[in-house]
């Protein structure tokens, strides 16, 4: 598909999704968010896709919402804004319930709406010149609709302060707190996405898809019976299925697996 806010890009088994509204420093606007939603929902699909890779051109990363589309919004009924917040929740759920992983190449600065959508992805490779905000406060706004990924991703001792005091944190911050996986130069940060990238395609496409499925069924619930019962029967699931299958006997065969040939 033809994208007016986004390029979208094929090398073998990796996607990569890139921002592309370079004059407001990649902020998302009615336009992009629809497009975003859309690129994620097709690549969810996509069997011959393992990884997807969400980028961004120019300097920065992402400026969050595009003042002049709130400033449109300004003048919405209650109705018309909760159905625009709508559009907006379902971009980043789009990214969040990929079933594929992916992985932020956050080559600049990330503000407001911006930390949404890092958040949302699974590895977080970050050049270490970046800088983050959580800016809605500033304006008199919250991060609502970003905060349950932002919260997951931050923790919720350092979303307390950074929801509230609407402070900019450097990168090395972002790496201490979990919210950057990777902090690198800008020479090395297109090499190292690209290896995480074909690491995560070297691996069992149906064990990725059930691994990333597994951390959000499991993250914050209750180690109880039920929690370990259904663990229990997810491992034998995998184990009698034929990636599983293949993956051992490979594994004692000394061969590579079916799926990366």
């Amino acid at each position: 598909m033809q994208y007016e806010t986004l390029n979208v890009e094929f090398a073998g088994a990796i996607a990569t999704v890139t921002l592309n509204r370079l004059d407001v420093r990649n902020a998302f606007n009615e336009t992009m968010i629809a497009e975003v939603t859309s690129a994620f929902t097709a690549l969810n699909e996509r069997d011959d896709i393992r990884a997807v890779v969400l980028a961004a051109n120019g300097k920065a990363f992402c400026a969050g919402a595009d003042l002049n589309w709130m400033k449109k919004m300004a003048g919405y009924s209650d109705d018309e804004n909760r159905a625009d917040a709508m559009l907006l929740a379902n971009m980043l759920s789009s990214i969040y319930r990929c079933n594929k992983p992916v992985i932020a190449r956050v080559n600049g600065d990330v503000y407001a709406g911006g930390m949404g959508l890092i958040s949302a992805c699974d590895i977080v490779v970050a050049v270490d010149s970046a800088r983050f905000c959580l800016s809605e406060a500033r304006l008199g706004l919250i991060p609502a609709t970003i905060a349950p990924y932002v919260i997951r991703a931050l923790g919720e001792q350092a979303s307390r302060r950074y929801f509230t005091t609407a402070e900019q944190f450097d990168c090395g911050t972002a790496l201490r707190l979990g919210l950057v996986s990777e902090a690198v130069s800008m020479e090395h940060l297109d090499a190292t996405v690209r290896q995480i990238a074909e690491t995560l395609c070297a691996n069992g496409p149906q064990a990725v898809r059930a691994c990333k499925q597994l951390v959000q069924d499991i993250a914050g619930r209750e180690l109880n019976d039920a929690m370990i019962e259904d663990t229990a029967a997810r491992i034998a699931l995998t184990r009698a299925g034929a990636e599983g299958r293949e993956g051992v006997a490979s594994f004692l065969e000394k061969r590579t697996p079916a799926w990366r040939n």
